[in-house]
């Protein structure tokens, strides 16, 4: 093991899981709060790598170095890239796919406020064409909730088109924030959904 690495105990994940993953035979891609330092946001980086898979399994652990597993449905329709590392490359989500992941998975992209932080700091790069296209492969509240964010943090134009996307599809209000009441929440009639909390950006 190179000497730099010896205070970890182990290689940095993002240069042992895709032969891991290989040598399982898995698909992956490295998503979330993971993907996003890859992205331009590294002051957003977590503690651990996230690692998204179509099978939930237990977190890897490898010395200090922790891996923690997402699982998601559809996965082969996911827009992922390649980045080179020291030891090969890393398949990334793309920002388009990373920012519907999300709004799917707020609890493990560390909340609402962070999950807004982060897709203040993607702004243009969200094209607008491109966030309908990673729409159509997840469940319409994810893009219902994505819709509402951007305009939150000042990227209303990037989800011009998402707009008509969710008023042909979406049948149902939706919750900005799963799981809490909707009692005096304010409804979105753009993007039917109960918006139940307040936003604070997470710079």
């Amino acid at each position: 093991m190179p000497s730099g690495y010896r205070r970890l105990g182990c290689l940095p994940a993002d240069r042992f899981i895709p032969a891991l993953m290989e040598h399982r035979n898995t698909r992956d891609y490295v998503g979330l709060l993971s993907a996003a330092r890859y992205h331009g946001s590294a002051h957003h980086r977590p503690q651990e790598l996230q690692v998204v898979l179509e099978r939930n399994r237990p977190a890897i652990v490898c010395g200090s170095v922790k891996i923690t597993i997402v699982s998601r449905r559809n996965l082969p329709a996911v827009p992922v890239e390649s980045f080179n590392n020291p030891r090969g490359t890393v398949v990334v989500s793309t920002v388009k796919a990373k920012a519907v992941d999300f709004v799917g998975y707020m609890r493990r992209a560390g909340g609402l406020d962070r999950v807004a932080g982060v897709l203040s700091d993607l702004g243009e790069d969200m094209e607008p064409e491109h966030l309908v296209e990673a729409s159509e492969s997840v469940p319409i509240p994810w893009a219902q909730r994505l819709g509402h964010l951007p305009e939150h943090v000042g990227a209303g134009e990037e989800v011009v088109l998402l707009k008509e996307h969710v008023r042909q599809r979406a049948r149902n209000l939706t919750r900005l924030l799963p799981g809490k009441s909707v009692t005096n929440a304010h409804r979105s009639k753009d993007w039917r959904l109960f918006v139940n909390s307040a936003v604070e950006v997470d710079a």
